[in-house]
Order: C-alpha cells, then structure tokens, then sequence
C-alpha cells in the first residue's frame, strides 16, 4: 500500500516561514502602527497603556501568523494527491527539538508579555513629589465635586450636569481620589484609564495631559439609580491660560458648596485608609 514510503520536506521550509514571520514584524514596525481600536491618548500615562496595547496586539498577530502560516503549510504540503492517494508523510511518535521549541517559546512569550505589563503599570500608577495642580476628586451621587488643594477653588456638580476639571497641559497634576458615599469610578476615556473611588480609602493618580482641548469623563463604576447622570468633562489649556482660569475662579468662590467630605491636608477623609485601590 506504499506506507513504507516518505515524503521529502521541501529543503529550507522552516527557514522560508521563520523569514515571512521576521519580515511582517520589521515590516510593521517601520511604519506608524494603528491604535486597533483604542483612541489616541491625550494623556503621557495613556501613551504608555496605548503602546502596550499595541504590543500585544502585534504579539498576537505574530502567534496567529505563525499558527495559521504552519497550518497551511502542512494543509497544501500534505494533502492528499490524485496521482497516489495512498501516500503517507512520516510518522514520528515523537521530536523532542521540536516539543523544546514549542514549550519554551510560548514561556518566553507570555513572561516578556509579563514585564512589559509590570513596567507599564508602575509607570502609571507613579505619583511624583511636585505637581502643577492637586485636587480632591469627590464623588457622591450623583456628580463630581473638585476641590483644588491650596487655591480655595472647589467646583462642584448636579446630576446631569457635571462639573469641569482644567488642568494644565504637559505638567503632572495629581488627583486625590474620594467617595462620599459609595464606590466610583473616575474615568476619562481619552487617558485610557480609569480609577475607583473607595469609601475610607484613600486613592491618588498622576495625570499629565498632553493635548489641549476638552475631553469627556464619566464614573464608571454603577453606583446607583441615576449612575448615568455621573458625568463631568476635563478641559485642558496652557499653563497661562490655567493661570487665568484659577484667579477667575479664585473671584467666583462667594457662594461655594461646602465639601462633601471633610479631608485633611493629607488628603485622607476621617477613619480613611491609604491603598492602591483598583
């Protein structure tokens, strides 16, 4: 029945699929590489969650090339002929290079995957020592109150109309997370990332904006009958502008709301903990 028959691999198979693989991935790399569905950031710790996910999209387009193109390789190499359809390509029981090969790679793969997850989110949860501007974010149900540390400027919502963060572009500020009642969740889909808001812990993000302009934030965190009234918009400007803003507002702080929650200096609320938060 010509079992005993092989069927040559053609010379240089393995080394022709590992060059098309190499080729795509320089390929890619030297031209400006898509946000696959992700928005472009317009924050410096966006950047960083924006290049990671791109990383592991390419990792994952990689794996699939490299599956798909083996698949079809052996698919069209060893199918079956017209001429002898009784042909059979070797049977092995085993190739331990091979099952090396394919332990080892897929380890390598998810432990840099690992790293480069670990490096990224220390990056974004870093807190500096200076910053252009510190505010006490405090959400209640259902809105938004910011109290700008050291100003005397507190700006504070009503369901569904939310209130205005101005930052100062290309200077850190840091935002004091605070719950007054119950979990939140500070979110502004331009920066890529989000943050909760926990009752008695104390949570506090780095944010550096990059882009002037006024960007969307809502609590996405569901918290409540109205949640979706929990919205808010973050406006940023240059630093002369900032300047501006901040003595205007210095002027219109009359008939200010009190603070929803009463914080210290440190910005801790009374019986708070400090914590990473999720």
């Amino acid at each position: 029945m010509g079992y005993g028959r092989t069927v040559r691999r053609p010379p240089g198979a393995w080394r022709s699929a590992a060059a098309a693989t190499i080729a795509a991935t320089v390929l890619a790399g030297g031209c400006e590489l898509p946000g696959f569905g992700a928005p472009d950031p317009a924050s410096k710790q966006g950047d960083s969650i924006h290049s990671l996910w791109q990383g592991f999209f390419l990792a994952a387009m990689a794996v699939a090339a490299l599956v798909w193109g083996l698949l079809i390789f052996v698919i069209v190499r060893y199918r079956r002929r017209r001429g002898d359809p009784d042909r059979m390509p070797d049977q092995n029981a085993y190739n331990i290079p091979v099952e090396i090969i394919y332990t080892v790679i897929p380890v390598l793969v998810v432990a840099v995957l690992f790293g480069v997850s670990v490096n990224t989110e220390r990056s974004v949860n870093h807190v500096g020592k200076d910053a252009a501007a510190t505010v006490d974010v405090i959400g209640f149900q259902w809105s938004w109150q910011f109290h700008y540390r050291g100003e005397d400027v507190t700006i504070t919502g009503v369901p569904g109309r939310g209130p205005q963060l101005v930052l100062p572009v290309g200077q850190p500020s840091h935002l004091r997370l605070i719950s007054a009642d119950v979990n939140h969740s500070f979110w502004v889909p331009d920066f890529l990332s989000k943050r909760d808001l926990i009752p008695g812990v104390r949570n506090e993000i780095e944010v550096t904006p990059t882009k002037i302009g006024s960007y969307v934030g809502r609590c996405a965190e569901f918290c409540g009958l109205d949640h979706w009234q929990m919205n808010y918009s973050v406006r940023v400007v240059s630093r002369s502008d900032y300047e501006a803003w901040l003595a205007e507002a210095k002027a219109d702080q009359g008939d200010k709301a009190p603070l929803k929650v009463p914080v210290d200096d440190e910005g801790d609320t009374a019986g708070g903990t400090t914590g990473s938060g999720s």
